[in-house]
Formats: structure tokens, C-alpha cells, sequence
């Protein structure tokens, strides 16, 4: 949807800005998202990314221009998109027409994901890949509707039944981190608007900290968000 955040805010937050309770987290994100760019998208023959549910296009700036073309993908309320999807999720696209699809933050929020990763699925090119990142932990966040969270497992189980290789599985805030964010944001509304960003500077040096010290491998299994490469077979 058209309301999510504007792209420079979402990639590049500042600790005193508007984004404040998302910094550390935000900055990871673009991180895992600049990295699977790095592996998957810089070299690839493939040069037709759809950004599947795309909003204002917030990461178009990372993985534009490495590809050919960027087409966003909503629904018909969205002014940004270039395709139209209509309300059963279904893309006015032909059958593998895209080397890549990028769904960040969206998987959340459609009511049946089964169908969304296998209309994914259909318009991807042989070998296409699809580049996702969706919540294990976080808050309800309806844009419009917030149906789901998922488990490592549960996610990963989900992306292979739609017909997918899972190729690259990372995740973003361990659990301990991930457990003060959510305590943050559990009171970062009962303040003024004022003061929250005096509250989220405070908390998000703890955040980082907690972070840091957690392994990879915890990361993986436990964590606020999951971004995967997966590839059409």
C-alpha cells in the first residue's frame, strides 16, 4: 500500500528521526536486502523484477539498477503500480515473464499466502527467484489487514510447497533483541508523540547490543523477520 514509509526513510533511518523505534532494525533489513542483491541480482542473466505488492517501491533504489526493468505490482487503489492485481491475487502478467519477484513486508498481510507464492511462482521465469522477507516476531500492523506470522520451519515449509528451492535463509533480530523491541513498542504508544523518540533512543542501544552477541544459527531458527532467496523449480 501507498502508506508505507517513503523509501529514503525506510533505508536510510536516523536514531531522532520519525523512524526512530525502527533503526536498528531498518538498517538491518536494507543490509540482508544489499547483500542478497550482491549474491543473486548483480550478475544475473535475468533483468525483469517484479516487486510483487510494492507500495511506494521503497527498496526500487537497491535493486534497480542492477535489472532492466522494476515493475511494481498492487492492487488497482495503488497509483504507484504498474500492474494491476486484482482482490482474489491474481497478476495480469503471462506465465514465466519475471526473473525476479521481490515481496518484502507483504506476505503478512494477504489473506491466503498459498496462492500468493504460487501466482509468484507462475510468472517466474525458469530458475527465476523469488527475494521475500516476512515477520516471525512483531507487532500487529494492519495495511489494511495483518493475518500472519510464521516460524522458521513454518515459512521455509510454505515457500516449498509453492514450488520453490529455499537457496539463502537469513534472519533479522535474534530473540532476545527482537523481545526488547517488542517491549518498546509495547510502550512506546503510551507516550506523547513528543517523547517517543526519546523513548526508542533509549531502548535501541540495548537492542543493538543484544543483537550482536546472538549467533547466526539462533538468528536463523528465532527471530522478528526471515529473508529467503528461493528458487523456481
Amino acid at each position: 500500500m501507498e502508506s508505507r514509509e517513503a523509501g529514503v526513510e525506510r533505508l536510510y533511518p536516523k536514531i531522532w528521526g520519525r523512524m526512530s523505534a525502527r533503526y536498528y532494525y531498518l538498517i538491518q533489513l536494507r543490509k540482508q536486502l544489499e547483500r542478497v542483491v550482491e549474491l543473486f541480482v548483480k550478475n544475473s542473466p535475468h533483468q525483469l523484477l517484479a516487486d510483487y505488492g510494492c507500495g511506494n517501491k521503497p527498496y526500487e533504489p537497491l535493486f534497480g539498477p542492477f535489472v532492466e526493468q522494476y515493475i511494481g505490482l498492487d492492487l488497482a487503489i495503488n497509483s504507484k503500480a504498474d500492474v494491476v492485481v486484482d482482490p482474489k491475487g491474481i497478476i495480469d502478467m503471462p506465465d514465466e515473464s519475471v526473473g525476479f519477484v521481490l515481496s518484502t513486508q507483504v506476505l503478512e498481510h494477504v489473506e491466503d499466502p498459498t496462492s500468493y507464492l504460487k501466482e509468484a511462482c507462475r510468472i517466474l521465469q525458469k530458475d527465476g527467484k523469488l527475494i521475500l522477507s516476512t515477520h516471525g516476531y512483531w507487532m500487529f500492523h494492519p495495511d489494511p489487514t495483518d493475518f500472519w506470522r510464521w516460524t522458521s520451519t513454518g515459512l521455509q515449509k510454505i515457500v516449498k510447497e509453492a514450488g520453490f528451492e529455499i537457496v539463502y535463509f537469513e534472519g533479522i533480530l535474534a530473540r532476545s533483541s527482537m523481545g526488547l523491541q517488542l517491549f518498546q513498542d509495547g510502550l512506546l504508544f503510551k507516550f506523547p508523540k513528543v517523547l517517543r523518540p526519546l523513548w526508542s533512543m533509549l531502548l535501541q542501544p540495548f537492542i543493538i547490543f543484544f543483537d550482536k552477541i546472538a549467533g547466526n544459527k539462533s538468528r536463523r531458527e528465532d527471530a522478528c523477520t526471515f529473508i529467503l532467496v528461493a528458487k523456481k523449480l
